[in-house]
């Protein structure tokens, strides 16, 4: 017993080390085993032990399942000395189980129950039921043979069971059988593209790629979809690693559309690459001194209009509507001097300020802060009633009530205020009448001209 188990524990422990296959076990295939081994009889039993010759016939169900009907014959003598021979015929039903089957080298397990028949010359035939299990070794020289070994151990059923062990080598002939199927072409990537055909093998797990096992390019610029941060990049323009067109000069628009390149940092432009010109002068605007220069007119290298300003009033030639204006009089774009013109009027012999004024002098006082930097004057004047030195002395009180209010009230600037006296010498009505009399007795406030002392 303990040599049996021994040599089924080398079968198995060999056949686990096979390598790799040269042939296989075939499902569907007849087997055709003849052996030849010996034959160990249980010592109560008073055999000797012997050769024996057998031959196996199963049928591979599928390449690891079969089932075998195998015979063996030995024909022995008693152990006592006796002249009396004795032959043995064993049948064996077994189903077997291979391992690593589609290996050259392909160990397996069997087991069934069986019949035995004992025949000497002088006791006459004796049968008996038996159980056997074991295991062997195929071993594929070609793929249609095989060198074979196995191990049984025979359990055979008498008054008392008997046990006896097998062990044969032999061949193995296989008998037709479906072919095996061609191995599975490597893809060792993964990508659906066998080894043979991918051109672009190691690709990442997950990678769209085509036909040839490469990643996909959509855009056909060297990068592939996995790895282009920029997709789309029209046909023949270069792109960095990212996929994307270099922008040199770093203000977004890529060289291949820059029509502007070597911006300087920092300076905004528009979609095509070019610092931004608001004012149209063709000077752009981080570089124009003269920002909002109307349409048309020339200037130079730094955006200023390249026209003569004769009146220095900062509004050229052939935009201004006023030439000649004094210097230092505020002008609007069209070079028009900007006005106020106020009309106080007073009550005879009075210089108080009625309240039906009050609104016209807070119109004044914005409007003279509005334009800072300018004198505004602040001119009294009265009717032709009393001595003109009285109505001259009248004439100032009323110009300086008129500028103390817009001081005190307003905040003006007192600098920006200048007060004069005309007394009756500017009527702007008719001194006959009390209509007139009352327009003559005025302050005007004028904005904006320059004060003659």
């Amino acid at each position: 017993m303990k040599r049996m188990t021994q040599a089924i524990l080398v079968l198995v422990i060999f056949g686990l080390l096979a390598g790799t296959a040269l042939a296989e076990n075939r499902a569907g295939s007849l087997t055709l085993a003849p052996t030849i081994g010996g034959y160990v009889f249980d010592g109560d039993q008073g055999l000797e032990d012997d050769l024996t010759y057998g031959v196996g016939l199963g049928y591979n169900f599928t390449k690891n399942w079969a089932a075998e009907l195998a015979y063996n014959y030995v024909n022995t003598e008693s152990e006592f000395g006796t002249l009396d021979d004795f032959e043995v015929y064993v049948a064996r039903l077994n189903a077997l189980y291979n391992f690593r089957a589609d290996k050259d080298l392909v160990p397996f397990l069997s087991a069934g129950p069986g019949w035995t028949f004992l025949d000497s010359d002088t006791k006459g035939g004796e049968s008996n039921a038996l159980f056997n299990y074991g295991g062997g070794l195929n071993y594929f020289v070609t793929k249609n043979l095989a060198l074979r070994g196995d191990v049984r151990h025979i359990i055979t059923f008498v008054n008392e069971s008997n046990h006896n062990l097998i062990y044969t080598g032999g061949l193995n002939y296989l008998v037709g059988g479906h072919k095996p199927a061609p191995p599975k072409p490597l893809d060792s990537d993964g990508d659906g593209v066998i080894n043979a055909l991918d051109r672009c093998p190691g690709t990442p797990k997950g990678v769209m790629v085509d036909a040839a096992g490469c990643p996909v390019d959509s855009d056909g610029d060297g990068v592939p979809d996995s790895l282009d941060k920029c997709p789309g990049t029209p046909e023949g323009v270069a792109v960095d690693a990212s996929g994307c067109p270099p922008d040199s000069d770093g203000d977004g628009v890529p060289n291949h559309m820059d029509k502007c390149p070597n911006t300087p940092k920092g300076v905004e432009v528009d979609t095509n690459g070019c610092a931004r010109d608001s004012d149209g002068d063709g000077v752009p605007d981080y570089k124009d001194k003269c920002p909002g220069t109307p349409r048309g007119v020339a200037v130079d290298m730094d955006g200023c209009p390249k026209e003569i300003d004769s009146d220095g009033d900062g509004v050229p030639d052939s935009l201004d509507q006023c030439p000649g204006t004094a210097r230092g009089i505020a002008v609007d774009e069209k070079g028009c001097p900007v006005s106020l013109t106020l009309q106080i009027k007073f009550d005879f012999d009075r210089a108080v300020i009625k309240p039906a004024f009050h609104g016209e002098l807070e119109k004044a006082a914005a409007f003279i802060r509005e334009h800072s930097g300018l004198k505004a004057l602040v001119a009294g004047h009265t009717d032709s009633r009393g001595a003109a030195d009285y109505n001259q002395d009248l004439s100032l009180r009323r110009a300086e009530a008129v500028r103390n209010y817009l001081v005190d009230k307003f905040g003006i600037d007192p600098t920006s205020l200048a007060a004069r006296g005309y007394g009756e010498s500017r009527p702007v009505a008719d001194n006959t009448n009390e209509q007139g009399r009352a327009e003559n007795r005025r302050v005007e406030v004028v904005c904006c001209y320059i004060l003659h002392q």
